[in-house]
């Protein structure tokens, strides 16, 4: 299987909000509720653009199978340098090399817009995300406890991070 990482374009949004209202509904990898609709996914998609951060794909010969992005980590001036990443692959291609082609390219990204540090946050119990992310050089450097609800439990938060050479 063959896959390719480009730049995300408004014909893969539909692909992009199944993966992501998929994790929605059946994950704790994203503490939403509700699925989301593609009017909403439509504004963060061109908000994205607008700010110059990037949204990407994995594809196959059968279509976007994958997607990443990164924006703010925090909305204060002295945060500007660090971005904070999502990365979502689709069920079906969970451990195929997917999630790794598209974290190797949003760190280059982010690498060559200037940024300085990449902060993932993810849940406690999502031990594959946090082995993987270990496997990048991301270091577990805090635990916020209890501080998502979801599925009728807390939730605890593992910030990872990575400084950018």
């Amino acid at each position: 299987m063959e896959i390719k990482i480009r730049p995300a374009v408004f014909t893969d949004l539909d692909t992009i909000l199944e993966i992501i209202n998929h994790q929605i509904l059946h994950s704790t990898s994203i503490y939403d509720y509700e699925p989301r609709d593609f009017e909403t996914h439509k504004l963060w998609f061109e908000d994205k653009l607008a700010q110059d951060l990037p949204v990407i794909v994995a594809e196959t010969e059968n279509g976007t199978i994958g997607y990443a992005t990164y924006g703010s980590f925090r909305h204060k001036i002295g945060y500007r340098f660090t971005v904070e990443h999502s990365v979502y692959v689709a069920e079906e291609f969970l451990g195929k090399g997917v999630g790794k082609l598209l974290l190797a390219e949003l760190i280059q990204l982010a690498k060559k817009q200037k940024y300085h540090t990449m902060i993932g946050v993810i849940d406690s119990e999502n031990k594959g995300s946090i082995a993987f992310h270990k496997k990048y050089g991301f270091e577990a450097v805090g635990v916020i406890k209890e501080s998502g609800y979801k599925f009728d439990r807390w939730l605890s938060s593992v910030f990872m991070q990575l400084i950018l050479e």
